[in-house]
């Protein structure tokens, strides 16, 4: 998707230096599980990334094919986890280990109806634990202004800092 409208936003590029102290991730209420999706369907991960990134324009993904969709999520060093609340999914977190010493957490985000009730927080602690347990040097990811108000200052609450920044511009999703 290369033709048709486009939107600016500015990327803010964060990394972890090191592994924060231990800290309690609050459990939300109900019944809270973190499965990894091995080898996910496609219609499955785009369930997961159209129903979270419809809101903050995530387009980059949302019209390959089935074959190219899995090209980039089927390497055993791409890894999805999706947060489940009370047997349903509620978030989704793909983090990428092939670029090690840097692990890269691609895509977080939680779905619409469990967004505000602390699951986001509780998820985000949960695979940031997980990413330094592989033993990266350091743990990036990015973000932009279009992505949730609250996604920038959680990121740096948990002790991401800003190391860079750009302006780009994402094909806008016509929906």
């Amino acid at each position: 998707m290369t033709d048709g409208p486009r939107v600016k936003t500015i990327v803010t590029f964060l990394e972890m230096t090191q592994r924060p102290g231990p800290r309690a991730h609050p459990l939300p209420h109900g019944r809270v599980a973190i499965l990894h999706a091995a080898r996910p369907p496609a219609h499955f991960y785009r369930y997961l990334y159209q129903t979270i990134g419809r809101a903050y324009n995530w387009s980059i993904r949302w019209h390959l094919s089935d074959a190219e969709l899995l090209e980039r999520i089927g390497p055993p060093e791409v890894e999805l986890y999706v947060l489940y609340a009370d047997g349903v999914p509620a978030g989704m977190c793909e983090l990428d280990f092939s670029l090690m010493p840097i692990a890269h957490l691609l895509y977080f985000g939680i779905v619409p109806d469990f967004l505000g009730r602390g699951y986001g927080r509780y998820f985000f602690g949960e695979m940031l634990d997980l990413a330094w347990d592989r033993g990266p040097e350091r743990v990036r990811l990015n973000t932009c202004t279009l992505d949730h108000p609250r996604a920038l200052p959680m990121y740096q609450r948990f002790g991401f800092v800003p190391y860079a920044q750009e302006e780009q511009e994402l094909p806008l999703l016509e929906l």
